[in-house]
C-alpha cells in the first residue's frame, strides 16, 4: 500500500493550499516528495501525528531545540504562567534576565549576553562585533560548516566543485560577489592547512567561526585545541557556532564537552526551549561593543530585535535547562542515543550495505560509503540517492529525520527505539535491493 494512500482529504487539500501560497509548497529546508508529505496536527513527546492520523517517531524535533520533545509538561507550564503575563515587552523582564545569568553560569565563554531570535542571527552578530573588536572585515570559517543563511555563512556550506583553499564558494543565488572577498575557507580536521592560511592571512581577520563539532562530523584529538592556540597566538578571535552542540552534548555544550573555549559562541535551538530565541556570548571585552552608551561613536555595534530575549522564549528555555540539570539527563541522553546510532549501523552491516555513521549519540548521520567521514569533502564520495531512498523508507515506515542528521531527544523510549530498529532494518534491505538491481 503506498503511504500517500492513508492520506484523508482533509490533508490533501491542505497540501494543495500549501502548494499554491508557500514556494514549492514548505516552510524552506527539507521536504518530502509528494507522496510522502503530510501536514502536523500535534506533536507529543517523542512522536508528531499527521492531520490524516498517522504516527511518527520523530528525530527532526523541530530541527533540534526539543531536546525534552513535544509539549513537555514542565515547558508548557512555564509557558501558561508567563501568557497571562504578556507575550512581549521590548523591555527587560525577569526571566530574561534569569536565563542570560544561567547562560552565564553554564558556558564557559559567557560573561556577557546578548540575546537574538535566530541562530543565523546570532551568528551574524557574532561575526559584527568581532569586526568591531578587531578593526579588521574579514573572516575565516570551515568547508561545509553551516552558520545559518545569511549571506557570511552561505560560503562553502555544500559546494558540488569545491574550489582550492581558501576561496570560497557561494551557496545561495542573491548573495552580493563583494561578500566573496571577506571570507576565507578552510578545511575542518586539517590543523597544518588551517595554520597555513591563518599564517598568511590574519592580518586581515576578524574572526575565525567554526561549529566546534561540524555538522555530523567530531573533530580530530587535537584540531580544536590546536584551532584555539594559533587564533589566540595571532590575537584572532575564536567564534564557536554552538546553536546545535549548546546544551547538547554538556550542560556547558561542546566547549565543556571537548575542553576548548573560544571567546565568543552563538547559542540557539535547546535554548529556547522551541521557541524564538538565541544568543551571542562571550568574553566582556568584545561584548562591550554592543552597549548602548556607545551609540555614537566608532565602537558601537548596532543590534536589536523586537522579539529579542521574549519572556515566553525565556521561560520555555529556563523550564528546558531546569530539566535538563537533573541527575542523569546526559547519561541518559547519550546511552539513548548511542543505542539508536549501534542500530542503524548494525542494520547497515546486515544489510550489507557499505556505509558510516558519523556523530555523536544526541546528533547523528548515516552516509552510504566506504571512506571515513572526516571532513566535508569526505561527504562528497557518500550515495545521495542511496540516503534518499533510505530516508523516504523511514517515513513510509513512521521514522522521521531531517535532511542531514538524526536529533534524539530524552522523550525516545523503548517504544520509539523498537520501532525505529525494525524500520532501519527494513529501509536499509530496501537501499540493499536497489543497488542490485
Amino acid at each position: 500500500m503506498a503511504f500517500s494512500s492513508g492520506r484523508t482529504p482533509e490533508e490533501e487539500v491542505l497540501l494543495d493550499r500549501a502548494a499554491r501560497v508557500l514556494p514549492g509548497g514548505v516552510l524552506g529546508g527539507y521536504s518530502a516528495p509528494r507522496d510522502l508529505s503530510f501536514v502536523v496536527r500535534e506533536g507529543r513527546g517523542p512522536r508528531l501525528v499527521d492531520v490524516s492520523g498517522r504516527e511518527y517517531v520523530d528525530y527532526i524535533l523541530g530541527s533540534g531545540p526539543l531536546v525534552l520533545g513535544h509539549a513537555h509538561p514542565a515547558v508548557v507550564a512555564a509557558v501558561e504562567r508567563q501568557l497571562s503575563k504578556g507575550t512581549t515587552y521590548f523591555q527587560l523582564s525577569e526571566p530574561t534576565l534569569a536565563l542570560a545569568e544561567e547562560i552565564c553560569r553554564a558556558v564557559p565563554c559567557a560573561e556577557q549576553v546578548r540575546f537574538t531570535s535566530s541562530g543565523s542571527e546570532a551568528t551574524f552578530f557574532a561575526l559584527r562585533v568581532a569586526r568591531a573588536f578587531r578593526g579588521r572585515e574579514k573572516i575565516l570559517k570551515f568547508e561545509g560548516g553551516f552558520h545559518g543563511t545569511h549571506d557570511y555563512s552561505l560560503m562553502s556550506v555544500g559546494p558540488h566543485a569545491p574550489k582550492a583553499y581558501p576561496a570560497p564558494t557561494p551557496d545561495s543565488a542573491g548573495i552580493p560577489h563583494a561578500i566573496q572577498e571577506h571570507v576565507l575557507i578552510a578545511p575542518f580536521n586539517d590543523l597544518a592547512e588551517t595554520e597555513a592560511i591563518l599564517a598568511a592571512h590574519h592580518g586581515d581577520l576578524a574572526a575565525v567561526i567554526m561549529e566546534p563539532f561540524q555538522r555530523l562530523i567530531p573533530p580530530d584529538k587535537q584540531f580544536l585545541h590546536g584551532v584555539r592556540e594559533i587564533t589566540r597566538r595571532f590575537g584572532v578571535p575564536l567564534i564557536f557556532d554552538e546553536i546545535v552542540t549548546g546544551f547538547r552534548f554538556a550542560y556547558g555544550g561542546a566547549q565543556e564537552y571537548y575542553g576548548v573555549v573560544p571567546d565568543l559562541a552563538a547559542l540557539g535551538k535547546i535554548v529556547g526551549g522551541g521557541f524564538a530565541l538565541a544568543a551571542v556570548v562571550g568574553r566582556a571585552e568584545i561584548m562591550r561593543h554592543l552597549a548602548p552608551e556607545l551609540e555614537g561613536t566608532p565602537e558601537f555595534v548596532a543590534q536589536a530585535g523586537t522579539l529579542n530575549g521574549n519572556p515566553i522564549a525565556a521561560s520555555a528555555g529556563l523550564a528546558t535547562l531546569a530539566e535538563l540539570r537533573r541527575p542523569g539527563a546526559y547519561a541518559r541522553l547519550f546511552q539513548t542515543g548511542a543505542r539508536i546510532k549501534s542500530a542503524l549501523k548494525q542494520a547497515a552491516d546486515a544489510a550489507g550495505v557499505p556505509a558510516q555513521v558519523a556523530g555523536e549519540a544526541p546528533v547523528f548521520e548515516i552516509y552510504f560509503t566506504d571512506r571515513p567521514i572526516t571532513d566535508y569533502r569526505a561527504t562528497l564520495t557518500a550515495d545521495r540517492s542511496r540516503h534518499r531512498v533510505f530516508t523516504d523508507e523511514l517515513i513510509r515506515r513512521g521514522v522521521l529525520k531531517a535532511a542531514g542528521k538524526f536529533y534524539v531527544s530524552l522523550s525516545h523510549g523503548e517504544g520509539e527505539i523498537r520501532h525505529t530498529t525494525d524500520a532501519f532494518t527494513a529501509a536499509l534491505r530496501k537501499v540493499a535491493d536497489d543497488r542490485r538491481a
